[in-house]
């Protein structure tokens, strides 16, 4: 048995070994192995996005099973401060390595992630920079534009096209997600047009109310206008083949020949995402969004008029059907989807006609007496439902599905179907 006096040399020598792998600047991929050693382990570390930035492992398959987290593997998230910048996945060999060692190797592989990853994070900063600038207009001349785009390494004097992109987990998921999404949206993006530029961007332009949405935007410029329907297409297929648990809406623009116009066809990104999401449907564009296109300058320009018409027509409905779980939009939607036919809506809805009859009572009665027997009252109630998917909002889905998301909830005494 080792004496005493061993075992805090053999701890200070792995530990001294991992620093001095950190200290040569060797990179990432020593500093793993030299971490194995340190810990007597197979080890992998990921960044904030789960790219795999070092491998030491005895072979192909002790390198998938640690990845794929089996037989005895630990996971350890990588932070600085209180940001997480990655994770380290280990597998010990032998017995496990006392705890402070394995919390230090953690400490020097999660500053050793933090300064690899810091000149990508630059140009990261950088491109989000400029489309924040540029969709809020504070950058509005067509030379300033095409410069700033330069220095990232995107031409724009021909013109560009924009792209939103959303994609929600159905389950909740570990670490960012989120930066895994830009990870692989992005590269599906530059696989059809290398020079795109893609962030998540702050806008208000659909949230109901003074909420900050964060979006994901890329502008991928064009000369003919066609590079934004191809690159879509690429980043919904990388994403679907990904992340098969996501619902993804991919969503695109008119294209923009003069650059100044981007904040334009940002706009027109955003409203096609919101009328895609509304509708169920993975990818739409601008030019497909019908009626839609009417209101874009009302949700660009002035999104408050809109959301003041959304209030008067069809926000107490949304607020009933979040109260008491019924579902007043969604017949209302489907009878003027049925050209105001009572039957054909209770066939689509698979219910009796008098519920909807009823339902429609209950419209006219929350609405302050727009009624949809008349020409006025289906019109108005027609845009109020176009307002509120211009803006981003989605009506209640029925009962609540989270634990705990009914509270505030008064309970329906009886049901209307």
């Amino acid at each position: 048995m080792p004496d005493a006096a061993a075992e805090p040399r053999s701890f200070l020598e792995a530990l001294d070994e991992v620093s001095e792998a950190v200290e040569s600047g060797a990179g990432l991929p020593a500093v793993g192995r030299a971490a194995g050693r340190a810990l007597g382990a197979s080890v992998i570390v990921l960044d904030s996005s789960s790219s795999v930035l070092a491998v030491a492992c005895e072979s192909s398959e002790d390198e998938r099973a640690v990845m794929a987290g089996e037989r005895g593997t630990e996971r350890v998230e990588l932070k600085v401060a209180d940001a997480q910048v990655g994770q380290l996945r280990y597998r010990s060999r032998g017995e496990p390595a006392p705890a402070a060692l394995l919390r230090l190797v953690a400490n020097l592989l999660a500053l050793e992630v933090d300064r690899a990853k810091a000149p990508e994070r630059a140009t990261e900063a950088a491109v989000g920079d400029f489309l924040q600038d540029l969709l809020a207009r504070r950058i509005t001349d067509r030379e300033n534009i095409v410069a700033r785009a330069g220095e990232l390494g995107c031409d724009l004097s021909g013109g560009a096209g924009a792209v939103v992109v959303r994609a929600r987990p159905h389950q909740p998921e570990e670490g960012d997600w989120r930066a895994r999404v830009v990870t692989i949206a992005e590269r599906g993006a530059r696989a059809v047009e290398r020079t795109s530029l893609a962030a998540l961007v702050e806008t208000r332009w659909t949230r109901h109310g003074d909420d900050l949405a964060r979006e994901l935007v890329i502008v991928t410029p064009s000369v003919d206008g066609t590079s934004a329907g191809r690159v879509a297409a690429a980043v919904l297929r990388e994403l679907q083949a990904a992340l098969p648990d996501f619902t993804v809406v991919v969503a695109r623009s008119r294209h923009a020949g003069d650059p100044a116009d981007l904040h334009r066809a940002a706009a027109e990104a955003l409203l096609a995402a919101n009328v895609a999401e509304a509708r169920g449907l993975s990818e739409l564009s601008f030019e497909e969004t019908g009626a839609y296109r009417l209101l874009l300058p009302a949700m660009s320009e002035d999104p408050a008029e809109l959301e003041g018409f959304y209030d008067e027509t069809v926000a107490p409905l949304v607020a009933y059907d979040e109260q008491y779980e019924t579902e007043l939009v969604r017949t209302l939607e489907t009878f003027l989807d049925a050209d105001g036919n009572v039957a054909k809506a209770s066939e689509r809805l698979f219910t009796h006609r008098h519920t909807v009859r009823y339902r429609l009572e209950r419209v006219k009665e929350l609405t302050g007496g727009l009624d949809v027997a008349s020409t006025d009252g289906r019109e108005r109630l027609s845009l109020g439902l176009k307002a509120m998917r211009v803006l981003g909002i989605l009506p209640p889905g029925g009962p609540a599905q989270e634990k705990g998301a009914e509270a505030g909830r008064v309970p329906r005494e009886r049901k209307d179907r």
